[in-house]
């Protein structure tokens, strides 16, 4: 079984500046702070997967439809059962949530089930957590976001593997009148 899941990549200069804020968390909270590498934003969750299966799940995300959009992480906050503290968005963008709703739909229709829990764009910075964070605002880390992948969770080396990736639409230019 292959433990998969899509996701948004962060850029070179917002995952510099993203491991810096795992760093800064990672001191008022403790536990373990999410290495760079690693530093990503989930749409959706499946959890194992039969490897036979990928195919069908890169048919269901060849047909989203979506627009390349721009994605700004301004707050950190934390879920404390499950300890882990993270950096997302005071009101994600129409675009991501518009996006991770058709990838699910089609993942749903292709047959898989995704995590049942309603989507909260977030990114991950420390696991593991020993003290709470409240939430606050940050300094905005933001990226264009151009693309989504599906990825392995690679069992026993603690690492992520890009399975295939997927280019959203140009944003189109407004016309003139």
């Amino acid at each position: 079984m292959a433990r998969l899941f899509f996701a948004l990549w962060p850029d070179a200069a917002a995952r510099v500046s993203l491991e810096r804020l795992a760093a800064e968390v990672y001191r008022r909270t403790g536990g373990r702070p999410v290495a760079a590498a690693k530093l990503h934003l989930t749409l959706v969750f499946l959890g194992e997967v039969d490897p036979g299966r990928i195919p069908a799940l890169a048919c269901a995300a060849q047909r989203v439809a979506a627009e390349a959009f721009d994605l700004s992480l301004d707050r950190v906050g934390a879920f404390t059962r499950a300890r882990v503290a993270w950096a997302g968005c005071e009101r994600a963008p129409e675009r991501l949530v518009a996006m991770q709703a058709q990838l699910e739909r089609h993942i749903r229709d292709a047959g898989f089930a995704p995590d049942d829990r309603p989507y909260a764009a977030h990114l991950t910075l420390v696991r593991h957590a020993r003290a709470p964070l409240a939430p606050d605002r940050i300094d905005p880390v933001a990226w264009r976001v151009a693309s989504f992948a599906l990825v392995e969770s690679v069992p026993g080396g603690g690492t992520y593997r890009t399975l295939a990736d997927w280019a959203l639409a140009p944003e189109k230019t407004k016309g003139r009148a």
